[in-house]
């Protein structure tokens, strides 16, 4: 019985100690993403991203030694669940700093939560201006606001398009408004005239088909788009979203000099996809593409298309620069107690292959990462980069056929 109990001791003793040794040696990290619902998409693209980061940090030592251990929740694109989310994260998982989600309604959630429990939180893609317009002290965004997404294409419509009149159409989402809204102004300075802004419902598409479910709403907006005879009609929308309107404005034979995205749907490969000959001619604003000239931009493109067959979206790039940026600060902080991680989070100034990661206080942001934007084109099935003209892997096309002459 001695030899008994001294050999559960034993076994004891080993456990406690081998637990001990795997807590020390890695970091377990929880990401909230949409792994489920309408976003899954954009949830997937990160995830891989992330996953990718993950694995080159890793094998080149960690962070102060100790490997990353990255695990997902899955928010299914739900403010409330995200919410929940952050509460476990901090409260429970005991988790020094936070990052993740995609849509502007969770980031929202989850700063709000960050905000009120003192843990910082880095935005990884939600973009509503609002989410660093309420000077929060512990909410960091690295991806540009809204008013941001359309400022490469403002200056490309200027430039090449020199519209007179503009028509709106956007998703009812945080993103959408904030998105329309900022178009909107931006127009107005620019001297184009808004004939329409209309916003739709997501809920009236079936994500499967892609066909329209309730069809009051798309073609009574489609029918106003047509009545106002616009120039260009610029469209803030998620994937399924774009390429549902793409094909309606196809198939309508609803003509104008440029079919223009707010990024999001507009800027994955999805949209070439699923929307086809719809989508060729269609610009785009864009945060980052494939073909960046960043460091380390075209070596982690290629590593994604090799594990998963096609390139990534800006989002990818977001998310696998961001497992970067929380190394550096988790690197550089004194401590991982709140306080010391914000102070680390403020001083971040570096580069990634997204761009250039540095938190500002100005034009009434706080915390606020500031970066150009590009302005992307479908010519023959692919996405190439336009605009401004230094960075342009291809001419763009322009004028553009009208949909009975392709």
């Amino acid at each position: 019985m001695k030899k008994l109990v001294g050999f559960m001791a034993f076994c004891l003793l080993i456990g406690i100690f081998t637990v001990n040794v795997s807590a020390q040696e890695s970091i377990k990290l929880t990401i909230p993403l949409p792994l489920t619902g309408s976003q899954a998409m954009f949830g997937e693209i990160g995830k891989r991203s992330y996953e990718i980061a993950m694995d080159e940090i890793n094998a080149a030592g960690g962070i102060k030694g100790k490997k990353i251990q990255l695990e997902f929740e899955d928010s299914q694109g739900k403010p409330e669940i995200s919410r929940s989310i952050a509460e476990k994260l901090i409260a429970v998982n005991k988790q020094p700093i936070i990052f993740g989600e995609y849509s502007s309604s969770c980031s929202g959630a989850l700063a709000e939560i960050a905000e009120k429990r003192k843990v910082p939180y880095m935005v990884v893609t939600g973009a509503a201006d609002d989410i660093t317009q309420q000077r929060y002290r512990y909410v960091f965004r690295m991806n540009p606001s809204t008013a941001y997404y359309a400022s490469g294409l403002m200056n490309f419509l200027r430039n090449v398009v020199k519209p007179a009149t503009i028509a709106i159409l956007y998703e009812s989402s945080e993103f959408g408004i904030s998105g329309a809204e900022d178009m909107s102004k931006q127009a107005r300075r620019a001297g184009i005239k808004v004939v329409l802004k209309e916003p739709y419902d997501r809920e009236t598409i079936d994500y499967v088909t892609y066909d329209v479910r309730s069809v009051p709403d798309i073609r009574l907006m489609l029918a106003k788009v047509k009545a106002s005879n616009p120039e260009v009609i610029y469209m803030v929308s998620y994937a399924t979203d774009a390429v549902e309107i793409m094909r309606e404005l196809k198939n309508r034979r609803i003509d104008a000099k440029l079919y223009a995205g707010g990024a999001a749907g507009f800027a994955v490969p999805d949209f070439i996809q699923g929307a086809k000959d719809a989508a060729e001619y269609v610009v785009t604003t864009t945060l980052w593409s494939p073909w960046s000239n960043y460091p380390g931009a075209k070596e982690f493109a290629e590593k994604y298309k090799k594990r998963f067959g096609d390139y990534p979206s800006y989002h990818g790039a977001e998310a696998y620069s961001a497992l970067y940026v929380i190394k550096n600060v988790l690197g550089r902080a004194k401590t991982w107690k709140s306080e010391d991680l914000r102070a680390a989070m403020k001083t971040t100034n570096m580069m990634t292959a997204f761009g250039p990661v540095k938190f500002e206080d100005k034009e009434g942001y706080t915390n606020q990462n500031f970066m150009d934007t590009l302005v992307m084109q479908v010519i023959k099935g692919q996405y190439e980069i336009v605009w401004p003209e230094k960075f342009a892997s291809k001419k763009y096309l322009y004028p553009i056929p009208r949909w009975r002459d392709r």
